[in-house]
C-alpha cells in the first residue's frame, strides 16, 4: 500500500478512536457537575456551558502556536502530543473534586491539545494534490463517525462504570489513538533541518492570500451555522412534536441524523471535489446546507426536521473537508502547520460564537429566525465562492 494511503487509514482510525473518547463528554457533563456538588439547576446549566465552551476558546487561541511548532518540529509529533495529552486531563477530570477542577482541566485540554490540527495537516502534506479532497473526506468520516457513536457509548457506559469511571474510559481511548499515530510514517522533513520561516514570510509564501482569508472566514461562518442550531434544537423538536411523543428519543434520533448522512456520503463527496472541482463541490455544498436551513425554520413535524437534518448532514459533509482541500491548494508545504492552525482558530471561534450566541438569538427573535439567519451567512458564503474560487 503506498504510504500516503496507509497513513490516511492510521490517522482515520486514530480519530475516530479519539473522537468515541472525547465526545462522551457531553452527554454526562451536567450530571457530572451535579454530582460534584452543583445542585441549582441553572446552575448547573451555568457552569456546563462554560466548561463545554472554554475548551472551544483555548483551541481557537493556541492552535496557531502548535501549527507553527508543528512546521517545526512535525505533525507527527504533534499528533502523538495531543493525544497523549488528552489521555492524560481527561483522565484527571474523573479524579475532580470540584467544578472549579473541572473547569481548569477542560481549559487546559483545550490549550495543550489539538489532535485534529495536527492530523489534517499531516493528511494534506501526504496525499498527492489530485486526491487530497477525498482523502480528508475520509479522515471527515471517521472523525465523525466516532462523534456518534461517542455520546450513546457514553450515555450507556456510565450506567455501569459511573461518571468519574466514564472520564477513565475516555482518557484510555485517547491513549489507543497516541498508539496508532505511532504506526504513522511522515515523510516531510520538518523545517528545523532547514531554514525556518518566520510568520511574516510564511504569509508572502502564500500564492493567493485574500482566497485563504475568504477560506478562514467561510469556515468560521460555517461553524457558527451549524453549532449555533445545536443549543436550541431539543427545544424546537418540542415545539414540532405531538403529546406523548419521547422528546429525548425523538431529539437524539434528528441530532444524529445529520452525522449520519455526513458519515455515509463524505467520501463520496470528496471524490467528486477531486474530479469535478473543490469549487464547485463547495458552492453547491453552501447552497443546499442554505436551503435546508430555511426549509427547517418552515417545517411542520419533527420527522420533516429529521429528514431536512439528514440533507444538512449531506450539504456539510462537502464543506470542512472541501475548505481544508482548497487551503492545502493554496499553501505550501512548509507553512502547511501555521495556516491549519490558523484554519482551526477560525473553526474554534465559530464554534464557540455558535454555542454562546445561538440561544441567545434565538431567545431575542425565534428559533425559526436562528435558522434563516444561519442560511443568510451560509448563502453569502456560497456566492462568494462562486465569486472568486469558481474558476481557480
Amino acid at each position: 500500500m503506498e504510504i500516503w494511503k496507509r497513513n490516511l487509514y492510521i490517522c482515520s482510525c486514530a480519530t475516530f478512536i479519539v473522537s468515541v473518547g472525547t465526545s462522551q463528554l457531553a452527554p454526562i457533563l451536567p450530571l457530572y457537575i451535579s454530582d460534584l456538588g452543583i445542585t441549582d439547576t441553572d446552575e448547573v446549566a451555568r457552569w456546563a456551558g462554560i466548561i463545554f465552551s472554554g475548551n472551544f476558546l483555548m483551541l481557537a487561541i493556541f492552535s496557531p502556536i502548535w501549527g507553527r511548532l508543528s512546521d517545526r518540529y512535525g505533525r507527527k509529533r504533534m499528533a502523538l502530543r495531543a493525544s497523549f495529552w488528552l489521555a492524560f486531563v481527561l483522565a484527571g477530570m474523573g479524579l475532580a473534586q470540584n467544578v472549579g477542577h473541572l473547569t481548569l482541566l477542560r481549559l487546559l485540554q483545550g490549550a495543550l491539545s489539538g489532535f485534529q490540527g495536527a492530523c489534517i495537516p499531516l493528511i494534506a502534506q501526504e496525499t498527492p494534490q489530485e486526491h487530497s479532497a477525498w482523502a480528508l473526506s475520509i479522515y471527515f468520516t471517521g472523525q465523525v463517525t466516532g462523534a456518534l457513536i461517542g455520546p450513546l457509548f457514553g450515555g450507556w457506559l456510565s450506567g455501569f462504570v459511573g461518571y468519574r469511571g466514564s472520564f477513565f474510559v475516555m482518557g484510555g481511548l485517547c491513549l489507543l489513538g497516541f498508539l496508532a499515530i505511532l504506526f504513522v510514517r511522515e515523510t516531510f522533513q520538518p523545517t528545523a533541518a532547514r531554514k525556518q520561516i518566520t510568520w511574516t514570510a510564511a504569509a508572502k509564501s502564500l500564492r493567493s492570500p485574500h482566497l485563504i482569508l475568504g477560506l478562514f472566514l467561510t469556515t468560521l461562518l460555517v461553524q457558527f451555522a451549524i453549532i449555533s442550531i445545536l443549543p436550541v434544537l431539543t427545544l424546537y423538536v418540542s415545539e414540532l412534536s405531538d403529546g406523548g411523543v419521547p422528546i429525548a428519543l425523538v431529539a437524539g434520533c434528528i441530532f444524529s441524523a445529520s452525522g449520519f448522512a455526513g458519515m455515509i456520503s463524505a467520501s463520496r463527496i470528496g471524490d467528486l471535489a477531486d474530479h469535478k472541482g473543490e469549487a464547485r463541490i463547495l458552492f453547491a455544498s453552501l447552497l443546499l446546507a442554505a436551503l435546508t436551513l430555511v426549509l427547517q425554520g418552515v417545517a411542520r413535524t419533527s420527522w420533516e426536521l429529521g429528514c431536512l437534518r439528514f440533507c444538512m448532514g449531506i450539504a456539510t459533509a462537502g464543506l470542512l473537508p472541501v475548505i481544508n482541500a482548497l487551503i492545502r491548494r493554496y499553501t505550501p508545504e512548509e507553512a502547511f502547520g501555521r495556516v491549519y492552525g490558523v484554519t482551526q482558530t477560525f473553526q474554534f471561534i465559530g464554534m464557540f460564537l455558535g454555542s454562546i450566541l445561538g440561544g441567545h438569538i434565538a431567545a431575542a427573535l425565534s428559533i425559526p429566525s436562528l435558522f434563516f439567519l444561519s442560511a443568510a451567512l451560509l448563502l453569502f458564503n456560497a456566492f462568494w465562492c462562486r465569486a472568486y474560487l469558481w474558476n481557480t
